[in-house]
């Protein structure tokens, strides 16, 4: 079994895809699903995100949305709007977020490497949510969501990889957010022979994003109980070369002082890190420092150097926050579940950290320099997961442009 193969990809016709192609099922709730879907009926979120189709009041996990999502997906098939490919190909996709390119590998990758910890993974998943990732492949018989990878960048993948990309697209839509997404049909026999045996050859690639969807798709194969070569032991993915991957801040606002004055809150965070006044929000310029917004002041802070591991989770910025002042000082201890701290994507800009303070919700804001590729792969590497909200991945791999048929 390889590591990764080509798949009959599931696909909208090109003319069709800019009405199919959606945002991942997991970044909108129900109702801005419902929203952007209007006037929209053959969204991939009729498909994804099905329960915008039934009452309002539907639970998102009841049978009934998988239901509907089965019938929303055949009626693509049987309108000609999705298309199946006759052959085993490899895609190439490409996305574009402002100066941002990264181009990648649209293909199918092992359950049994996924199983084995070859196809590695940096995070826990939750049972609620495997669950209704199982419950929508096997309603659909397709994986429609792909899982985003990382290889570690190699010249003649990547060279590949851009030769395809240098030529006319299949498809090029720009989504509703302004991120490209450019799509090819790799169909050379030699190509496809060439790629598959180099990622043969890699001791690892990396789950970046869709640690539900890649753990469903194992729990799937299990129980269908296949050959180790039928499709079910496949899970969809998009494989980037991690160099030109771009994860932003994570960022985290926390609902009081935990009972500290301003004056002896600030006098404790001195004990362990650097605290600077700043006139202007501050993105933090490298690893081991941080923003602070409080009371209408930013600061920089700066964690003292002897208190940074030689270990690669308690080394991460997330931690060195959450060891030295985040579970001490303001006493939240699990991040999972304290609902006195809440999480920003750094997509949203430090202006929503500065709005969540100034409106009261919040009391104390901390923007953080983003989690690096590197960071993230030496954890994986080490077999531990990282601490929750550790990484933002920007741009998002759109549903709807390739999925994969599990017969």
């Amino acid at each position: 079994m390889p590591l990764i193969r080509p798949f009959r990809g599931l696909r909208p016709v090109p003319e069709r895809a800019e009405e199919v192609v959606a945002p991942p099922y997991d970044v909108l709730n129900s109702a801005e699903a419902r929203e952007r879907a209007k006037g929209k009926p053959f969204s991939f979120l009729h498909i994804s995100k099905a329960e915008i189709d039934l009452p309002e009041d539907t639970d998102p996990y009841d049978p009934a949305v998988y239901a509907k999502s089965a019938e929303n997906l055949q009626k693509l098939l049987d309108e000609g709007i999705l298309l199946r490919d006759d052959k085993e190909v490899y895609y190439v996709y490409r996305l574009t977020m402002g100066e941002h390119v990264q181009t990648g590998l649209a293909a199918v990758a092992s359950v049994k490497d996924y199983d084995s910890n070859r196809i590695r993974k940096h995070e826990f998943t939750r049972p609620a949510k495997e669950d209704d990732r199982v419950r929508q492949i096997e309603a659909l018989n397709a994986q429609t969501g792909p899982v985003l990878l990382a290889y570690r960048s190699q010249p003649d993948v990547d060279a590949i990889l851009a030769e395809v990309a240098a030529t006319e697209p299949l498809v090029n839509v720009t989504a509703d957010d302004g991120v490209g997404h450019a799509f090819w049909v790799l169909d050379d026999d030699d190509k496809i022979a060439t790629l598959t045996a180099a990622f043969d050859a890699m001791d690892a690639i990396y789950i970046a994003d869709g640690h539900h969807r890649s753990a469903a798709a194992s729990r799937v194969a299990k129980t269908r109980g296949g050959s180790g070569e039928d499709n079910s032991d496949y899970f969809l993915s998009v494989i980037y070369p991690h160099n030109q991957m771009q994860i932003l801040d994570y960022n985290r606002v926390v609902k009081d002082l935990n009972g500290w004055l301003e004056d002896d809150f600030l006098t404790n965070i001195a004990v362990k890190f650097a605290i600077s006044r700043e006139d202007a929000a501050v993105h933090p310029e490298r690893p081991g420092e941080f923003g602070m917004y409080l009371n209408g002041q930013w600061y920089r802070l700066r964690i003292n150097s002897e208190l940074i591991p030689d270990d690669p989770v308690a080394s991460l910025d997330v931690s060195l926050l959450a060891d030295n002042l985040i579970e001490p000082i303001l006493g939240i201890a699990d991040q999972r579940t304290d609902e006195r701290i809440d999480f920003v994507g750094g997509i949203r800009g430090l202006g929503e950290l500065e709005k969540r303070v100034n409106s009261g919700e919040m009391a104390v804001a901390f923007s953080f320099y983003p989690t690096s590729m590197e960071a993230l792969m030496a954890v994986a590497d080490a077999n531990e997961v990282m601490p929750p909200k550790s990484t933002w991945f920007e741009p998002k791999l759109a549903d709807g442009l390739v999925s994969h048929v599990l017969d």
